[in-house]
């Protein structure tokens, strides 16, 4: 349970962290925008760092369904002041959230500690970049792109099938020189899954446990929320949190989310809950 993300070191046998999302894209799904420039993700960034963020995770292109990609030069010049106005604080540590190797080193050379790959090392530098900046690497389960994702998903056992993608997708890391101790993995809450299939597969967290990784979960205002709830995307609050919550009680360690402030709330009752239970 402890995860390297180059000079910082998380000790996950008893803490969940709490890492907070800053879209630096015009069409995100939840914010739409609202932090676009870079003043204003500067501010947001900082404002989930005081209510409790451990750390921050940085997006300059939108893995909504149905998002566009964005270029390399685009994103950078997206991420580069908002990383290097925040990587001098002692409270921040930064991720990048990108499939592209060469914005995650360009992010990593600005003070970047973290690598969150949707795409699981899609791209065959990424691995490169990540063993020699010596940074955190998270590992998420997606079928298909951002923009093909939500064609019918189909899986015969949804969460037999994406912990065996992700089991092969940590072999590729470890195998590319990736220390296991700096990889952290994501079933991907909504990425090419029913509402069902996002239900069950935060049911059964507890079969990941034989990966030996932590686990991150991101459920925080997604559409599956939403569909069962019949709400917009700002008013799944409880939603999330009652998903985080049970996610986090059944063992996942690091929750992502744009509510940092309730987020941090009801992951300490959720883990105390689950450390309650130990034999």
């Amino acid at each position: 349970m402890i995860w390297r993300c180059r000079d910082r070191v998380f000790d996950l046998s008893t803490r969940t962290l709490v890492m907070g999302v800053v879209n630096v894209t015009p069409d995100s799904f939840s914010d739409g925008g609202r932090f676009f420039a870079p003043g204003a993700a500067i501010a947001h960034a900082r404002q989930l760092l005081a209510e409790g963020a451990d750390l921050l995770d940085l997006g300059a292109e939108s893995t909504r369904p149905g998002a566009a990609p964005v270029t390399t030069a685009e994103q950078i010049r997206r991420l580069a002041p908002v990383i290097e106005a925040l990587a001098a604080d002692p409270r921040a540590c930064l991720a990048v959230d990108t499939a592209s190797a060469e914005v995650a080193d360009r992010a990593l050379e600005l003070g970047a500690r973290v690598v969150n790959d949707v795409t699981a090392l899609a791209d065959p530098g990424m691995a490169t970049v990540v063993v020699r900046r010596g940074a955190g690497l998270v590992l998420m389960h997606m079928a298909g792109t951002p923009a093909t994702m939500q064609r019918d998903p189909h899986y015969d056992d949804v969460a037999r099938e994406v912990r065996g993608h992700l089991a092969t997708r940590l072999e590729a890391a470890r195998a590319a020189g990736v220390p296991a101790g700096c990889v952290v993995l994501d079933p991907g809450i909504g990425f090419g899954k029913t509402v069902q299939h996002n239900f069950e597969l935060l049911a059964r967290i507890e079969e990941f446990r034989s990966l030996g990784r932590p686990l991150l979960i991101g459920v925080s205002r997604k559409s599956f929320l939403g569909k069962t709830l019949d709400l917009l995307v700002n008013q799944r609050l409880e939603g999330g949190l009652a998903a985080g919550a049970v996610a986090v009680f059944l063992g996942a360690r690091i929750v992502r989310t744009h509510d940092v402030a309730a987020t941090v709330r009801a992951v300490r009752i959720a883990e105390a809950l689950r450390e309650a239970r130990r034999p």
